[in-house]
């Protein structure tokens, strides 16, 4: 289902996210993480793409695989680095003809082994300039649907790590979206001033489109420390951190201050009109379904 159907359809849109793994007893598991979260209706789900491509066929292969085995509309990620025009219109012809019809659109990293990537020496520089690229793909009509790909773009709440003047960043989102996004999909957060912030600045700014709320629940102290490295600056607040301290070492306790804290966020962001919440998932359905259990909210029967 095209993504503007999906966000006309219901308000607030739930989604979750999920990446390719790299061993056989992980895709199963992964597999069933996916058959369990889908008896919650997910609105979509998204799957992640490696730094330089590195996960371009797997990210393919999870992707037609949700979309032939379950009814919930998959969203693969897509960034431009490393990338020529061609092989970008390839990989959304391959799309196409799957009958996958959202695309996230990123810019991306390279990867740790291209420590000297020439950003000047590609034709994507900016996520602007891939979301014109499908826009324009679109328009060729080499799509099923008339209205070609919908198209998601990235949003940063507390702030992009690459732009710390935040006035020339949100005009970086505004090109985005006046080039073509659909949507935006926030990075995770923890702090949901940050966020209402944000959106108030996207609609002073004229950027009207849907914005989503990311939402990853700490559920081990290794975890926090390791989503501190991948989403660079997030902030932790002093109020999870001493909650966490309070935990201690007991593993069980951390997850349920950090699935307890989630939950509060998303109870809040719902009372403040979100127009969706994005779980990353980081691929198991457990803190998840604790989340919507404490937002009293159930699967959906049959």
């Amino acid at each position: 289902m095209h993504i503007q159907d999906i966000l006309a359809a219901r308000r607030p849109t739930f989604s979750f996210e999920f990446f390719p793994p790299k061993s056989d007893s992980a895709w199963e598991a992964l597999y069933q993480t996916i058959v369990d979260l889908e008896a919650y209706d997910p609105s979509f789900v998204s799957v992640t793409y490696g730094a330089g491509g590195s996960t371009r066929d797997a990210t393919h292969d999870l992707v037609v695989r949700i979309k032939q085995t379950t009814k919930t509309s998959p969203v693969p990620h897509l960034t431009c680095v490393g990338h020529s025009e061609e092989e970008i219109e390839q990989i959304l012809i391959r799309y196409a003809e799957a009958g996958v019809s959202n695309i996230l659109a990123l810019r991306g990293d390279p990867p740790k082994d291209w420590p000297d990537y020439d950003w000047s020496d590609t034709p994507f520089r900016h996520a602007a300039d891939l979301v014109a690229f499908i826009k324009r793909f679109n328009e060729s009509g080499r799509h099923p649907d008339p209205r070609g790909f919908g198209i998601g773009v990235a949003g940063f709440p507390e702030g992009h790590p690459a732009t710390p003047n935040r006035l020339v960043e949100l005009d970086h989102l505004k090109a985005k979206v006046d080039a073509g996004a659909d949507y935006i999909c926030t990075q995770l957060f923890f702090d949901n001033h940050d966020f209402f912030d944000f959106r108030d600045r996207c609609r002073l700014a004229g950027i009207d489109v849907p914005i989503l709320a990311g939402i990853m629940p700490v559920t081990t102290t290794k975890g926090m420390r390791r989503m501190a490295d991948l989403a660079a600056g997030a902030r932790f607040p002093a109020k999870l951190i001493r909650a966490l301290e309070r935990a201690g070492d007991d593993p069980d306790a951390v997850e349920k201050v950090g699935v307890h804290y989630a939950a509060q966020q998303c109870v809040e962001l719902l009372d403040h009109d979100v127009d969706g919440i994005h779980f990353y998932t980081l691929n198991k359905s457990g803190a998840t379904r604790e989340i919507y259990a404490s937002m009293g909210m159930s699967p959906a029967k049959g």
